[in-house]
């Protein structure tokens, strides 16, 4: 299974970071192919190809705040999930998703 995902809080900076290692932390335990991009202050890291995107089975939107470039992910089935909750509840997300599209 392949997650695309991208992460994004109102300041940029430390829950953006957190919910994408949580994210691939997640993935990793469950066996997930996940790539995480970060849309912080200082602009998108880990930019998602469109390869990767089409290549995705879903994408998990973690935001706070409007995500850039959302047009990409058009057609795709899409998960959304506010920041602080996914810090919290990926392991059972990412495991949910994983029984839904294998």
């Amino acid at each position: 299974m392949k997650i695309v995902a991208v992460t994004s809080c109102p300041s940029g900076v430390a829950h953006t970071y957190m919910s994408a290692e949580s994210l691939e932390l997640s993935g990793k335990k469950f066996g997930v192919d996940i790539k995480v991009e970060t849309q912080g202050s200082s602009g998108i890291d880990n930019r998602l190809h469109s390869d990767e995107i089409k290549a995705a089975d879903c994408v998990i939107l973690t935001n706070d705040v409007e995500i850039r470039e959302i047009e990409r992910f058009r057609g795709k089935k899409v998960v959304r999930m506010a920041v602080s909750d996914i810090i919290k509840k990926s392991d059972p997300l990412i495991k949910k998703l994983k029984t839904t599209f294998e």
